[in-house]
């Protein structure tokens, strides 16, 4: 679960994470169900307590990528720009979107919601078309929730995992606004035949994408999270070598970088 914020990250943690954790999956319900309804409903979280209510908290926003992973299957939620990414075999398999102002879905609820696009942000402002809060973009108490100007509404995918999986990757845009998902994948892999701590990974990662200087790309804050998969072939031995106490997926997280808007 990865949020990419702008300003208000201690009332994600409060009013999101701490509450998801809470959530129990009924025995009836398959894993896609449950993510449906439930992630549906956190994502919406903030944008019920906005306009429609008394609601007088932080008027800032965050993305918000979430994977949950039962058994072999896979289950993605994604607002915002941040994406997750899955290496099969070495191949990037996008599991996100990213919410981009001039997508033509995007840029059509923008503009029948009253808004428009100036260089490549919403109402000139904001340079992504789905997050939670940014509720100044959310006043229009004639539009449900997902046909405001910014909506909280996540796409949601599944996805069967097999053997070739090798790791996932949850990064928000200071990665991507660098490195292509396939060349993140490449550095991974790479990094991976010498480097077993995965949160050293992910400092390289991120110095691979440190701008020299304070301009251009490279200037935005980064966050990753990286999971290696137990059945990863291609990356040291394989699960049945390994002793009992390595037969989990490995993860790390790690973030670094500089505050920019």
């Amino acid at each position: 679960m990865q949020y990419k914020q702008h300003g208000f990250l201690r009332y994600l943690i409060n009013r999101l994470l701490i509450p998801f954790r809470k959530v129990k999956q009924k025995p009836t319900d398959s894993l896609d169900k449950w993510a449906y309804h439930y992630m549906s409903d956190f994502f919406f979280v903030a944008f019920l307590e906005g306009p429609h209510s008394d609601f007088h908290g932080p008027t800032s926003g965050s993305t918000a990528c979430v994977a949950i992973i039962r058994d072999k299957q896979l289950v993605v939620a994604n607002a915002g720009d941040s994406r997750c990414v899955l290496s099969r075999k070495g191949q990037a398999l996008n599991l996100s979107k990213d919410h981009k102002p001039d997508l033509e879905v995007e840029k059509d609820r923008i503009l029948k919601a009253g808004g428009f696009i100036q260089v490549g942000r919403v109402n000139g402002s904001l340079n992504l078309a789905r997050a939670i809060g940014d509720v100044e973009f959310k006043l229009n108490k004639s539009l449900p929730a997902e046909k405001q100007i910014v909506t909280a509404n996540p796409d949601i995918s599944t996805i069967e995992l097999c053997d070739d999986d090798e790791f996932l990757v949850i990064a928000c845009d200071g990665i991507w606004d660098c490195l292509s998902s396939q060349e993140l994948v490449d550095f991974v892999r790479d990094q991976l035949t010498n480097e077993t701590k995965l949160s050293v990974i992910c400092e390289k990662v991120f110095d691979r994408c440190l701008a020299p200087s304070a301009g251009g790309e490279g200037c935005d804050n980064m966050t990753m999270i990286l999971v290696q998969f137990k059945n990863a072939s291609n990356n040291g031995p394989s699960a049945a070598e390994q002793p009992p106490s390595d037969q989990q997926s490995k993860l790390a997280s790690s973030s670094a970088g500089t505050e920019s808007n």
